[in-house]
């Protein structure tokens, strides 16, 4: 296995030695991207001499980009953007730091950017700085943080041709039946493992662990921690890597988090824990209850009483609420547990240097900026706000559990849950949550006008 080719801030120290380093290997472009409201990254190719320029510059990036949903149809809600700005350029910055080679894209340099309003302070709505805020609250207050990104995600021996042949019928799975943690099955498609493996270290997205969940065709990839916005930068890539790496052998990946009614859905989990300023947990306490220190268990109590409130970050699409039902390996309640499955919340706790939360509250459909800025930012309120926690963890079933708060039951309970929510106007700014709570809506709003082949099956021919 290669060395990740990424990491040359540590070596190279300005932006002309970046520069001189891609020349001298013989690059004539770069591709740099940037991240929409849905977490798909939108970018482009432009030439070495434009990116100097861009680098020190910065550069203009259509602002359509946070005014269309993820099929490019424009948001008739929004006041950021829409026809009545006339869609112009927003000031993208380079990141030099996110530097790193696409192994399957001929080792082109590859960078990360986000959005600058026409004062140069951070884009209010732009995904990548609403981390960066959380990240800005969280060093105020003393700490670091590590996570961890696991995506669940189904795999089909299709193309996007093939899929639109069928009308998205009949798809035929990488692997069929039920066959979690599958030797055979990993050996059976070890072409595709081995790229996943090996193409995303060379990327710098490493992957810990990478397995077959229950369900044809389904993969789970464990991406290794590190500080937040990194992990952020991780997810996204390795979403959009694996559909990249998977279409050059004839598979098409998705992470829809739930496709098929008989099968379970697909998760998009994290796992958290804070830091001291001299890099050590500060969740572990062996004497303590649980073997949970005190912040840790406040933290813990501002997730369980604002995550229902942000739930539209977990869940942000029509299809996420077909994941979060009982009996489907995802939440409905904010319960936790320790090392309990079943609930929204999973403490960790075996090792004091591991002692971290899982949440598992999202789904594969997550945008990993905004998701690990609700975890994180409810979290730190409720460390903020010195929250006990009250709740007693869950021995068991979770789905048993009635005293919790319920999640809400569809995307526009969510996004008005948003929309009311003073935390997250606190920790995300009044512009951002009118924003995406109508992102939400016009989305739900969508889903409604649309005829779908159950109401066709029930109704068609007894009504």
């Amino acid at each position: 296995m290669t060395k990740p080719e990424s990491g040359f801030m540590e070596k190279y120290t300005s932006v002309e030695d970046i520069i001189r380093h891609l020349s001298d290997l013989g690059h004539q472009k770069v591709k740099v991207a940037v991240t929409d409201i849905d977490g798909v990254l939108r970018g482009k190719y432009i030439h070495i001499d434009k990116f100097i320029s861009a680098s020190e510059k910065g550069f203009g990036f259509c602002n359509v980009i946070f005014g269309w949903d993820s099929s490019d149809q424009c948001y008739m809600n929004s006041k950021y953007t829409g026809w009545h700005t006339g869609y112009p350029d927003a000031e993208a910055r380079i990141d030099l730091k996110t530097l790193r080679f696409i192994p399957w894209d001929d080792k082109t340099p590859f960078f990360l950017a986000d959005f600058q309003n026409a004062k140069g302070e951070p884009l209010e709505i732009c995904p990548r700085q609403i981390l960066k805020k959380v990240i800005g609250l969280m060093q105020s207050m003393g700490f670091s943080a590590k996570v961890g990104v696991e995506f669940e995600w189904f795999n089909f021996k299709e193309t996007p041709e093939s899929v639109r042949e069928k009308n998205y019928k009949k798809l035929v799975p990488l692997s069929p039946g039920m066959f979690g943690y599958s030797v055979l099955r990993s050996s059976l498609n070890h072409e595709f493992f081995k790229n996943l493996m090996e193409s995303m270290h060379s990327f710098n997205v490493p992957l810990e662990g990478l397995h077959t969940e229950t369900g044809p065709g389904v993969l789970e990839g464990a991406i290794m921690n590190c500080d937040p916005l990194t992990a952020a930068d991780r997810g996204t890539l390795f979403k959009t890597g694996v559909k990249e790496i998977g279409s050059k052998l004839g598979i098409l990946a998705s992470f829809m988090p739930r496709w098929n009614t008989d099968l379970a859905g697909c998760g998009g989990h994290l796992h958290m824990s804070l830091l001291d300023d001299k890099g050590a947990s500060v969740f572990a306490d062996t004497t303590a209850r649980h073997k949970m220190s005190a912040l840790f268990q406040s933290f813990l109590a501002g997730q369980i009483q604002y995550i229902p409130e942000l739930l539209a970050l977990f869940a942000p699409t029509v299809n996420s609420f077909k994941r979060l039902v009982e009996g489907y390996w995802a939440p409905t309640r904010a319960t936790w547990g320790l090392d309990n499955r079943t609930c929204a919340f999973r403490v960790i706790n075996s090792h004091a240097s591991a002692t971290r939360v899982e949440v598992r509250v999202g789904g594969s459909d997550i945008n990993p900026y905004l998701a690990i800025a609700a975890a994180l930012g409810a979290g730190l309120m409720g460390v903020k706000k010195q929250l006990r926690l009250d709740q007693a963890p869950i021995v068991g079933n979770g789905y048993q559990d009635s005293k919790a708060a319920p999640f809400a039951r569809n995307l526009l309970g969510a996004a008005e849950g948003l929309r009311k929510s003073e935390i997250a106007c606190e920790l995300f700014g009044e512009n951002f949550v009118e924003h995406f709570a109508n992102t939400r809506t016009w989305e739900w709003d969508l889903s409604q006008r649309a005829v779908n082949d159950w109401e066709l099956q029930r109704y068609l021919e007894i009504i």
